[in-house]
């Protein structure tokens, strides 16, 4: 479980989003990152042993700053309001599928694949759903993945409107071929975030989750 002071931390920063008022809560935010660092320590522990891909993760290497990179944005705010933990093989920078995890007041949510992945590694994820598609409509529709995430994340920037050149569009294949990224995610309701449950749960979500991180791996040349 995380502390409620973690999420009233953030909620707290939603509502001051600049630099003296951060700056002035320090200590607060200090103490809520190492609240997650801890949880997402735990997390990786626990799913390292039904996934061995990542054992050697540290929450370091999964952890991203709470800086937002505002050099290209029209929001000027400079924090995020969230935490969040990309455990991936090779770490958040690696172009391996992984499992997330999200931290966010009423916006928290668990799941993972792999989100907009450079041309060279999509067309070899397309290739490989090509190639394998009973295998992967099989791990999509598992009374396991079913249970958690009911469908692939289908929202606006998901998907192309035509199957990509160099592939049929008569292909059995042809509606996965369209995305543009791989992904699966579960709402954490808050109540979860703060109960003993939320590591079985976050568990539970990423080890439904595993055959389509390995299928995607696979392609990639893991």
């Amino acid at each position: 479980m995380l502390q409620s002071s973690t999420l009233k931390f953030l909620k707290d920063l939603k509502k001051n989003n600049n630099k003296p008022w951060f700056d002035s809560h320090r200590d607060a935010y200090e103490s809520a990152k190492e609240d997650f660092e801890q949880f997402v320590a735990r997390l990786i522990s626990t799913h390292a042993k039904k996934d061995s891909s990542i054992e050697s993760l540290k929450p370091k290497d999964c952890m991203f700053r709470i800086n937002r990179d505002i050099r290209f944005s029209k929001d000027k705010s400079p924090y995020k309001t969230n935490f969040g933990a990309s455990i991936n093989q090779g770490g958040k920078k690696s172009i391996f599928a992984g499992y997330y995890f999200h931290c966010e007041p009423g916006e928290s949510f668990v799941g993972g694949g792999i989100w907009m992945p450079m041309a060279p590694e999509l067309k070899k994820i397309r290739q490989e759903i090509d190639y394998s598609m009973d295998e992967f409509k099989k791990i999509i529709t598992t009374k396991k993945f079913r249970g958690v995430y009911d469908e692939l994340y289908d929202g606006e920037d998901a998907a192309l409107t035509k199957v990509p050149q160099g592939f049929d569009k008569e292909s059995p294949a042809a509606e996965y071929l369209k995305l543009k990224s791989i992904l699966a995610m579960r709402k954490m309701p808050d109540k979860v975030m703060l109960s003993k449950d939320l590591l079985k749960e976050s568990q539970a979500a990423f080890e439904a989750l595993m055959p389509l991180v390995h299928f995607i791996n696979r392609a990639l040349g893991d």
